[in-house]
């Protein structure tokens, strides 16, 4: 039986998704909960890596195993032997074409980010921050810059690893809320830190350090160098994929309604 799982986490303690020696990611944590649930060694395949102290409110993966349980016992079950900050949301039997990378048609990332004199304290690690005002309207025309299909090479790690650097961007959105600014992100698929580049570009916009027509010259250069240094992984949350309503998955969690 071919299964997905919606798993949310909070990743300041852990070392990114992805499994390491250390064994402090999210995937060896989840792998080590199913093991014990199981009885059996359980390796998954997720939707989309995230980077150490990155979060992430649905981040699904799949596996195949022979074992048979109610979906609210996987959920149930895999918790009991799940740290704290790491949480199973919802499972669900998927036909065996499934997969939780190859079948998204899109990922999506929102940015959390304080505007204020005074550093985060109750949310520290789950933010991002700046002390200077920022200008929304900057911002926007210069995000739109950014959507379509492009060659993202100017928001990219050296340590990326994806074939192409040509990304399709479907969607930026920026709102503020109180001293919050919400930055939602739409695309195919990301590169290696393209989000984190790309804020950083954004915040130096809306900070007046370079113009809004700056964001044009830093894609068209397609050179890393051209762009801004990388953003704090601290307010940068995995909202999930983008599925085809053919595989009838859940969409979103109950963390949605408390993220800003």
């Amino acid at each position: 039986m071919r299964l997905a799982l919606g798993v949310s986490y909070n990743g300041q303690a852990y070392d990114g998704w992805q499994s390491q020696p250390s064994g402090r990611t999210v995937q060896d944590q989840l792998e080590a909960a199913l093991a014990k649930f199981t009885a059996q060694s359980v390796s998954t395949l997720c939707a989309g890596r995230t980077d150490a102290g990155v979060h992430g409110l649905m981040q699904v993966v799949h596996f195949d195993t022979p074992v048979q349980r109610e979906p609210f016992s996987w959920v149930r079950g895999t918790n009991s032997f799940l740290p704290p900050d790491i949480a199973v949301q919802w499972a669900q039997p998927v036909p065996d074409e499934f997969h939780s990378r190859a079948s998204a048609t899109a990922r999506r990332y929102a940015y959390v980010l304080l505007e204020s004199p005074v550093r985060p304290s109750v949310d520290a690690g789950r933010v991002g921050w700046v002390f200077r005002p920022m200008d929304a309207e900057a911002m926007r025309e210069s995000a739109n810059m950014l959507l379509g299909e492009h060659d993202f090479t100017s928001f990219r790690a050296s340590a990326c690893q994806a074939k192409s650097p040509v990304k399709t961007m479907n969607r930026i959105a920026i709102a503020r809320r109180g001293a919050y600014w919400r930055f939602e992100f739409e695309a195919n698929a990301f590169l290696h830190h393209m989000i984190r580049n790309i804020m950083g570009c954004l915040v130096a916009i809306g900070q007046g350090h370079q113009p809004v027509v700056w964001m044009r010259d830093v894609l068209n250069a397609r050179n890393r160098d051209a762009a801004a240094p990388t953003f704090s992984p601290d307010g940068l949350y995995f909202l999930g994929q983008v599925y085809d309503a053919k595989w009838d998955l859940p969409w979103r969690t109950a963390a949605y309604d408390w993220l800003p």
